[in-house]
């Protein structure tokens, strides 16, 4: 059994603001921010984790780094995770500009692979590909990894990849920050989500709430 644990990061000031800030390196922590990194140590005290792995943004590597060094393990890293960039949406922080970005994410789940982001090569397929890769890279010769990734990259590809999530899924189910969706697989069969903000998820019947972007 796999089980993979991926968590948002902390809040940021572009959060604060409502921004699309996907650029690297990105902002850095608020004090909230490190206070809910923090937190995550107790948060996850129950889970068996073996690897922690971060995308290289600053504000995913900074609320990794508390749970990876309780753990006394190192603290991975892997461009495959980061977050979906925005490209011409990037730093808008108007409800069109949302709007625009979250379509063209979760239109990806709904299996519209070639959609694009303006002035960006990423479509749906290369985003599954990178991510596809970097959760197998987290999971190699491990049972239970963390990965700290961004709000809707984890959204799209936990909603595309669980079998219990249809394709509205991602759409309807914010994540907030330090938010924690919890996956699970036997062998090389299917994802099923198993918990989403703590609730479990024999279906996706779920209804957490939070913010939704970067």
């Amino acid at each position: 059994m796999a089980r993979l644990i991926l968590v948002r990061h902390g809040q940021t000031r572009s959060n604060v603001h409502g921004l699309l800030d996907t650029a690297a390196p990105g902002p850095g922590l608020t004090e909230l921010g490190r206070q809910q990194a923090a937190a995550l140590v107790d948060v996850l005290a129950a889970e068996r984790i073996d690897r922690v792995v971060a995308s290289p943004l600053t504000r995913t590597v900074e609320t990794a780094t508390p749970l990876a060094e309780a753990r006394g393990l190192p603290l991975l890293q892997d461009d495959g995770l980061r977050e979906v960039l925005a490209g011409g949406l990037e730093m808008r922080a108007d409800r069109d500009g949302h709007l625009a970005y979250l379509g063209t994410v979760f239109s990806w789940v709904s299996g519209d692979l070639d959609a694009a982001m303006p002035g960006l090569p990423e479509t749906g397929a290369s985003f599954f590909e990178r991510y596809d890769r970097a959760v197998e890279a987290a999971l190699h010769g491990a049972e239970a990894v963390v990965c700290v990734s961004h709000g809707a990259a984890i959204r799209t590809w936990a909603a595309s990849r669980a079998v219990n999530a249809d394709g509205d899924f991602g759409a309807e189910h914010g994540l907030p920050n330090t938010g924690v969706v919890v996956l699970e697989r036997d062998g090389d069969g299917p994802w099923r989500m198993d918990a989403w903000l703590g609730r479990r998820l024999p279906s996706a019947d779920a209804d957490p709430t939070g913010a939704p972007i970067a």
